[in-house]
């Protein structure tokens, strides 16, 4: 009698160990601590974020460097990372239009997360096919940046277990003083740009914050939209070449992770020699690939918008 005994007993202990293997693969709830760490889609915001977070809690970047904000995807295992985050951190304002749908399925989850455009004043596209929507593009704005910063910190305190509050706020706060040095370089650098060459015409519209903060005027975008998945028509192209011979601007921006091509057709089009700078607008780079953080980008920019519109 004792041997089938036994063999019931191993029968349930089987069972118990395969159900605790399973409720320990899937995350559990009975279990506790199903969660963990922050998981951030755009590499701009991962910079951020990591900056404020240091070592306190786990940080995963789902986006690559030089990827597109508005069109990059993620892997299912990323997507399953997504719903097993203490905290997920995105843009936001419609810019992920890839992961938006993931980042939607984690919130139903009962995944914290955080749009952080959202806590930096956002402002509405004034022009084009996307007018009266909002902007994404808030980072161009270092001081709206640093209003994210501080968004960031607090949701992290309040949503990821066994940081370190005083840590993050201080980390927060060193991180938001190296922001406003940057922010104080451009003021400098851009003060040194005469009033009729202070004009912007990029690739898409993706500066408005940028123009908005430092006094400039966006004069139009080859792609008369605020995501790169659109394309421009005939009429658009030759708008915006007037546009660009009226103003005499010395320069078209174009984002550094895509090709110059529709830049360099509507500067043919006005029939003029005009520049095409690239600028690192979207992502960040590799590292060495001249804009690895958000700081090292902000500069950048600042340079090449300044050189370009003064030489």
């Amino acid at each position: 009698m004792k041997a089938p005994a036994s063999a019931a007993a191993r029968r349930t202990a089987a069972a118990a160990l395969a159900l605790a293997l399973g409720a320990a693969a899937s995350g559990c709830a009975a279990f506790g601590g199903e969660r963990s760490g922050i998981v951030v889609t755009t590499n701009i915001l991962g910079d951020i974020t990591r900056n404020i977070v240091g070592d306190e809690a786990e940080v995963t970047v789902l986006m690559k460097p030089n990827a597109d904000p508005h069109s990059f995807g993620i892997s299912a295992q990323q997507a399953a990372a997504l719903e097993e985050a203490e905290l997920v951190v995105y843009n936001g304002l419609g810019l992920e239009e890839g992961v938006l749908r993931n980042v939607e399925s984690a919130e139903e989850a009962g995944v914290p997360v955080l749009a952080a455009g959202e806590h930096a004043d956002p402002l509405d596209y004034t022009e084009g096919e996307t007018a009266g929507e909002p902007d994404p593009h808030f980072w161009t704005d270092p001081v709206r940046t640093g209003d994210a910063v501080d968004a960031i910190a607090e949701q992290v305190v309040a949503e990821v277990g066994g940081v370190d509050a005083e840590r993050i706020r201080a980390n927060a706060k060193e991180y938001r003083a190296r922001i406003d040095e940057v922010h104080a370089e451009a003021e400098e650098r851009f003060a040194g740009i005469p009033e009729d060459r202070r004009s912007l015409v990029t690739n898409h519209h993706v500066f408005g914050y940028l123009a908005d903060r430092y006094g400039f005027e966006v004069i139009g975008a080859v792609i008369p939209s605020g995501t790169t998945l659109a394309s421009p028509s005939g009429s658009d192209l030759k708008s915006l070449a007037d546009a660009v011979e009226a103003a005499g601007v010395p320069a078209v921006f174009a984002d550094s992770s895509q090709p110059d091509r529709l830049a360099t057709v509507m500067a043919e089009e006005a029939g003029l020699d005009i520049e095409v700078v690239p600028l690192y607008s979207e992502s960040l780079t590799e590292e060495g690939g001249g804009a690895a953080t958000y700081l090292e980008m902000t500069r950048a920019n600042t340079e090449a918008i300044a050189d370009g519109l003064t030489g």
